[in-house]
């Protein structure tokens, strides 16, 4: 029996070599019809005996390409057309949008081996691409995705790239980046004078400058890198001197995964994620070869690590015979990533040597994806390119809602019935050139989503620069949530819960409903509502957001809040040279001025790294406590200091007085810094652990269950060891795995707990 079915298919399914797949499946099953790109999504129409169709549709989840992800099919009867053919016709720019947007894919293997064949016609061709891999979002103006809404579109076709593009058998049918040395983009080699080098192949000059020592600036798939010799420590200090950026850790990028066991330990899931099509840095630990320059991270037991994901890196790292170049960010400290070329020449000047550009227009920037393993999931440090900006399924109708994030770490999320599409990291909005970035790429996804604007959701800090943009938008209602509530939010909405949880939440900061610095928190909710039941005792950060620069300044304030005199003679023998400047800090605590009260995480982890030493001064975010975490070492019967969890109005509150007393105390006796820093980590977790265990003591029908949240829990040890103690006591731990725990994942959060709230007051 013949019959015919019209099949949308909705999901990641476009720009990933889709419609040939379904084309061949087609004639597979001896069907005819047709495959179709729009705005919702594939449309397929198919005709054919019931058996076939049925054998069609069972395999279409099955064996569809390696980037694509189907998140719905649906299947109509309807009559038959009474075709001959299957053909793949032209999109349809029309229907309500449905698409999921194509993201950025490594260089696969197939086309890798063309690139290395000599007698493959794009032999040494720095942007071969296929269905499979290469740019997508960061080239895309307008969809459906089509080369003439691409910043392809000024390519033309030779004969040889159009066959290809029009043949549905082969891998580069509707490949949108398909190109050859005939008539695609080209690379170019320049000074930071805009004066081009003259060189018979740019890749092979360049090359031999890294070699050399000298910098280079590379525009990639997402903007601009700063590379040089990663075994060369003198171009590496120099790399250093020029960015300014002294102490914080650079990524590496090395030629294959062999080169990367040369310096350091890595795991099958560690292996697994560098070599996948989204090609993130992963941060692994080192081992005791030292290969790489000492000046990558200095101090750090740890490094960045990523594999090529371009055709031009692989070129570059195979003519340079280098095998780990530095590949970090070129953006000048605190601005955007730079991939405008004119920006790229003027910021450069002074730091890069030279200019390795190319003119295929970089639409969209996006910064590489950071990530580690931790407590065996996948830890976000950042979400970004080769993810952003795939969305998220939920059960919770979202459509509307705009999550704008906060003022770190920033990203914004976007809700459209039930997919929650996370941006690209935008970084932290303390400039204009920051928040225009940022409202930019807003402005693309609202655009291409195509969604009312129904809510805007804020943090409820009142001096956020977000608040500003959002006045710039027509949303019929503006929510606040609070920073540690959209934590938990971000967290219970990562791992699929329902009903309510404990949450402890630890992080820098966060502006409280009390008008305080909230970030070390013990919550019980869900993302609709939340009630606090612990928290750490307030202390002083006399000049506020300097105490954060100079956390020996926060060592100061918290020592004389909590020990007076005594805390101001410690401080003194801890920071000798500074006694005028502690003078004019207990003023300032005393008359309360320029001085908030803040009672956090980060500020705690500062405060030690600056009594032991470690880290007085910060010359990037979150540097005191990420120095103070390497120091600690898993062991058996690990030393605790001593702690209090005191009745405060309804409250308990965490009191870590004497633990700082004793800490001093171990640092006069010369006490070994692993030692103390081991001690302070495992003091926080059987803290948090009997703070909860007092808890669930007192409220015997509250839910076993824990989300763990904020920028803290990238520190391995302590969400390592607090899964494991909680464990013991019968909690079940949960952490994230697929938004980052830093402020990254805050617009998420932030949006799940409007939708909650809206479902909750539709309810009443």
């Amino acid at each position: 029996m013949l019959e015919a079915r019209n099949v949308i298919v909705q999901g990641r399914v476009q720009g990933v070599g889709f419609r040939p797949f379904i084309y061949q499946q087609a004639k597979k099953w001896c069907l005819t019809g047709t495959v179709q790109n729009n705005m919702d999504g594939v449309k397929i129409h198919i005709e054919g005996k019931t058996d076939d169709i049925t054998g069609f549709l069972a395999e279409l989840p099955v064996n569809k390409p390696r980037l694509s992800r189907i998140d719905d099919i649906h299947v109509e009867n309807v009559v038959r057309q009474n075709g001959h053919s299957f053909t793949i016709i032209a999109s349809e720019r029309i229907g309500t949008s449905m698409l999921v947007i194509p993201i950025d894919s490594a260089t696969c293997d197939d086309c890798l081996e063309e690139m290395k064949d000599p007698l493959d016609f794009r032999f040494q061709y720095p942007f071969i691409n296929c269905t499979q891999c290469g740019p997508r979002y960061t080239i895309i103006n307008e969809l459906p995705y089509d080369r003439p809404y691409t910043s392809m579109g000024s390519f033309s076709f030779c004969s040889k790239c159009e066959n290809e593009y029009v043949d549905p058998t082969n891998r580069r049918h509707h490949a949108q980046p398909v190109a050859c040395p005939t008539c695609g983009p080209q690379v170019k080699l320049i000074s930071v004078n805009s004066e081009e080098i003259n060189a018979k192949d740019p890749l092979v000059a360049a090359s031999a400058f890294l070699a050399e020592g000298k910098i280079l600036a590379i525009k990639g798939i997402g903007g601009y890198h700063l590379c040089c010799d990663a075994t060369n420590a003198q171009a590496v200090r120099l790399l250093r001197d020029r960015k300014g950026r002294p102490i914080r850790p650079l990524a590496v990028m090395s030629a294959s995964i062999g080169e990367v066991k040369r310096y350091s330990v890595i795991s099958p899931e560690e292996e697994t994620l560098l070599k996948s099509p989204e090609a993130p840095i992963v941060i692994l630990l080192k081992n005791k070869e030292g290969i790489l320059a000492p000046e990558i991270a200095p101090g750090m037991g740890t490094v960045g690590v990523m594999l090529p994901y371009t055709p031009l890196h692989h070129l570059l790292m195979q003519q340079s015979q280098l095998n780990s170049l530095v590949m970090t960010s070129a953006n000048p400290s605190g601005l955007p990533i730079l991939y405008e070329d004119r920006e790229a020449v003027h910021y450069l000047y002074g730091i890069a040597d030279y200019i390795l550009t190319h003119n295929r227009d970089i639409l969209h920037p996006v910064d590489d994806s950071v990530l580690q393993i931790s407590a065996g999931k996948t830890d976000f440090f950042r979400r970004s390119r080769g993810y952003v900006p795939d969305p998220f399924l939920t059960t919770q109708d979202v459509h509307g809602i705009v999550g704008f994030g906060g003022q770190q770490k920033t990203t914004f999320s976007i809700g459209r019935n039930q997919q929650v599409f996370i941006g690209p990291h935008i970084g932290d909005l303390e400039n204009m050139e920051t928040l225009e970035h940022y409202k930019q790429e807003l402005d693309h996804l609202l655009k291409w989503i195509s969604i009312p604007y129904e809510t805007a959701v804020i943090d409820l800090h009142p001096y956020y620069n977000v608040r500003n943009l959002v006045e710039r938008y027509p949303f019929k209602d503006v929510v606040e949530i609070q920073h540690h509530h959209a934590h938990m939010a971000s967290c219970i909405a990562d791992n699929e819960l329902e009903g309510k949880v404990f949450a402890v939440i630890l992080d820098g900061t966060g502006y409280g409903l009390d008008g305080n610095i909230w970030g070390f928190e013990v919550f019980y909710g869900d993302s609709g509502n939340f009630e606090r039941l612990s928290h750490l005792a307030y202390t002083p950060l006399p000049g506020g957001e300097k105490c954060i620069k100079e956390p020996w300044r926060n060592a100061v304030g918290m020592m004389l809040a909590l020990h007076g005199n005594k805390g101001r003679e410690l401080c003194l023998e801890r920071f000798p040279g500074r006694e005028p400047e502690i003078n004019v800090l207990e003023r300032m605590v005393e008359k309360q001025v320029n001085t908030v009260l803040a009672g956090t995480c980060g500020r705690l982890f500062d405060a030690v790294s600056a009594l032991t030493g470690i880290c007085t001064i910060s010359t990037y975010d979150g540097e005191a406590a990420i120095r103070l975490s390497e120091y600690t070492e898993l062991q058996a019967n690990t030393y605790i200091y001593p702690f209090q969890i005191q009745q405060s109005e309804k409250l308990l509150r965490f009191d870590f007085s004497n633990m700082l007393l004793e800490i001093c105390q171990d640092i006069n006796r010369g006490r070994d810094i692993k030692m103390i820093s081991t001690a302070f980590h495992e003091t926080l977790v059987q803290a948090i652990t009997c703070c909860l265990k007092q808890l669930k003591h007192r409220n015997p029908n509250y839910s076993n269950r824990v989300v763990f949240s904020g920028g803290s829990f990238h520190n391995r040890y302590l969400k390592e060891r607090l899964l494991e103690e909680l464990a013991k006591h019968d909690f079940q731990g949960y952490v994230h795995q697929k938004v980052p725990c830093n402020d990254g994942g805050l617009s998420y959060g932030q949006l799940m707990a409007a939708a909650a709230k809206r479902r909750a007051e539709k309810c009443v």
